[in-house]
């Protein structure tokens, strides 16, 4: 098979890390060059950006994308993980989990805008060269720097949910749309404790991650029913949202590729812009930065060719 290159919007089935998603994919693709950007936990489902081939050097364009979620949180106690897969944290009963419109309008509110959220034990991130859940796994909990999200949409979902709820608890369905790095888990975690109730993550589906939405994913079925899967793989150029471009003439693509600089003539770009920069068939050979000064475009990523 011809070693591809391009995106991949994968619908991630509940039960699988992303890592996995990543091996299924280099047996299904047949190529070890395969990476991700946002991972999703495993009991989540939704959108995964999968990179493939030269696509695996643009992962820098998009790991700062806004992240879009359907989420069912429980209300009534917490978790150990923050979500349904955790053991549930040891609380004090609540005789009474009536929660009035008022308060919950109220309290969703407060969690509008930029926010502090403090990571959560059971995530991938990193302190001291390990990961958090491996601390948590071995029954350590380490102190964390709250980090600074944006939450830009909150609002209750009118979809239905779960006719018989456990007893003593409620659920509510929201939709959010977040920065990257927002941890929907700790948001769960920090209303319902504002609430006063407690909460933990039901299920959570990613809907949306950047351009790159939930209705034109593929599962990886579709990849293992296909008899050539490339076809659902998009362009480099989709990786790369609304940067500017440059035509690079026939002439000149060998310099390009050789990280020579080319002159504008009558493109305006600003200084230190990145550009896309293109063949004349369209076909993406490298990002470059815009110098002013020499009126050029200086390849700084070259993708093509190599």
């Amino acid at each position: 098979m011809m070693e591809m290159d391009g995106i991949l919007v994968i619908d991630k089935p509940a039960g699988m890390t992303s890592h996995d998603v990543v091996a299924r994919l280099r047996r299904i693709l047949k190529t070890r060059k395969i990476g991700h950007t946002g991972t999703l936990d495993p009991f989540a489902t939704g959108v995964l950006v999968m990179l493939v081939g030269r696509a695996t050097r643009l992962a820098q364009f998009l790991d700062k994308d806004e992240k879009e979620y359907d989420a069912l949180v429980t209300f009534g106690y917490e978790t150990e993980t923050g979500d349904r897969t955790g053991e549930r944290r040891a609380t004090e009963p609540r005789a009474d989990l009536a929660v009035t419109p008022d308060a919950l309008i109220e309290t969703i509110g407060k969690f509008m805008g930029e926010i502090k959220q403090v990571p959560p034990m059971y995530s991938a991130k990193k302190i001291g060269g390990r990961k958090l859940y491996e601390l948590a796994r071995e029954g350590k909990e380490v102190e964390r720097e709250p980090a600074d999200v944006t939450i830009y949409k909150l609002d209750l979902s009118q979809d239905r949910v779960p006719a018989k709820p456990e007893e003593g608890t409620f659920h509510l369905r929201f939709q959010v749309r977040c920065s990257a790095g927002t941890y929907i888990r700790t948001l769960a975690e920090d209303i319902g404790r504002e609430l006063g109730t407690g909460a933990h993550l039901e299920e959570l589906r990613r809907t949306a991650a950047g351009k790159f939405r939930i209705e034109t994913a593929v599962t990886l079925d579709d990849l293992v029913r296909a008899d050539d899967p490339s076809p659902f793989l998009l362009p480099l150029t989709e990786a790369l949202g609304d940067m500017p471009e440059f035509t690079v003439r026939e002439g000149r693509v060998a310099q390009t590729l050789n990280g020579l600089s080319t002159r504008v003539s009558s493109e305006t770009f600003t200084e230190g812009q990145r550009v896309k920069m293109l063949s004349e068939s369209g076909e993406l050979l490298a990002i470059g930065t815009f110098n002013p000064t020499e009126n050029t475009i200086q390849p700084t990523l070259v993708l093509a060719g190599n």
